[in-house]
């Protein structure tokens, strides 16, 4: 072989191959998009004051799904929501999460709404995590959702009356299939801060991920052991939706793997409740089309089928194994990944869990 043919074969596997392939997923899930009928929201008569978490990859989603099926929307940041309640009296006020950016006197600010005899929902999504500080929050709302299968109990055992368990989901405006440059597209992709079993996850892998295109984000990787092997994989610090959202879409494998629930540094979680429910980065993982391989909690086959739209491990060994075998098989993994998408942007979208929600309310 000359030395001509020699670089012809080089440059097909580093630039036409891949972008072959690319265009190949993308190509696909646009195919997957276009046999999803386009459904009516479902309507409600209620107006609804939404006081936003402040996480946009989450709110932005909710507002839009709110738009099309509330009679009226308006929105509130957390330390106007008493004084936007009593000007535009809304049958319901919705809460997301109730944590982080609301003031000290929030629950005092709820109490004087629902005097005035409005409806307070509260919709938790950190649950179990920051369970010592739900629980206080909790009894002073009419509704409590929560997206964790332990934190219905929790609620009911401190007196909630109406109690539902609400997933998440993603939001197809932010996550959704995208063709990306090349500076987003890597075999291996993990978003995330490091909790300790994420470091050690890593740690055990470091010798495997050696010799692939990887990319590790988020805060805390510090705790590496091993991070001289991994030091040029990670980046530090926040990575946002949007910009999460092209890294998902130009990896060819996502990585998801579960915080820890223990009590400890990265927890307010003294009751030590479990973690059985999917976070919502594995539904926004699907959301671009992109193969996962996610840990299992306990819903998760609710959701997806471990094997059809979606992979997963328990343990370093397995997860080492179909990481080499999804990168070594292109159609299947793509296969993988456009039924993930599809069951994704069929069934967990916020704007079916908003519709249940408010029928939730609208039952009361």
């Amino acid at each position: 072989m000359n030395a001509v043919s020699t670089l012809l074969q080089a440059e097909q596997r580093d630039g036409y191959l891949p972008g072959y392939w690319e265009g190949y997923r993308f190509g696909g899930c646009q195919a997957v998009l276009g046999r999803i009928p386009v459904q009516p929201p479902d309507l409600f008569n209620l107006r609804v004051l939404y006081v936003p978490q402040g996480f946009d990859a989450i709110d932005q989603s909710i507002i839009a799904a709110l738009k099309e099926s509330a009679a009226e929307l308006e929105v509130s940041l957390p330390g106007g929501m008493l004084e936007k309640a009593v000007s535009m009296q809304p049958d319901l006020v919705l809460v997301m999460n109730g944590l982080h950016v609301f003031p000290p006197e929030h629950t005092q600010h709820v109490d004087q709404i629902r005097a005035r005899g409005i409806k307070v929902a509260v919709w938790f999504v950190d649950d179990p995590y920051f369970s010592d500080d739900t629980a206080l929050l909790a009894p002073h709302y009419d509704e409590v959702f929560t997206h964790e299968l332990t934190g219905v109990q929790l609620y009911r055992e401190l007196g909630c009356t109406r109690v539902h368990y609400l997933p998440l989901a993603a939001g197809p405006e932010l996550y959704l299939p995208q063709q990306v440059g090349e500076q987003y597209q890597y075999d291996i992709c993990f978003i995330g801060n490091a909790f300790w079993n994420r470091a050690a996850l890593f740690d055990e892998m470091a010798s495997f991920l050696q010799g692939k295109k990887v990319f590790i984000a988020g805060g805390f990787w510090e705790r590496l052991h091993e991070g001289q092997k991994l030091s040029s994989f990670i980046r530090s610090g926040w990575i946002a939706p949007e910009e999460t959202a092209r890294y998902y879409n130009g990896a060819k494998i996502v990585i998801n793997l579960h915080r820890p629930t223990e009590p400890g540094q990265d927890n307010r979680n003294s009751r030590g409740l479990a973690g059985s429910s999917i976070n919502p980065r594995t539904y926004e993982i699907s959301a671009c089309g992109t193969l996962q391989i996610t840990d299992v909690r306990e819903d998760l086959t609710d959701y997806y089928r471990p094997g059809y739209d979606i992979e997963t491990f328990s343990s370093t060994a397995e997860l080492q194994e179909k990481i080499a075998y999804y990168l070594g098989n292109e159609q299947e993994r793509a296969a993988v990944a456009w039924r993930s998408l599809l069951t994704t942007r069929k069934y967990h979208t916020y704007r079916d869990r908003i519709s249940r929600l408010l029928a939730a309310v609208s039952k009361a």
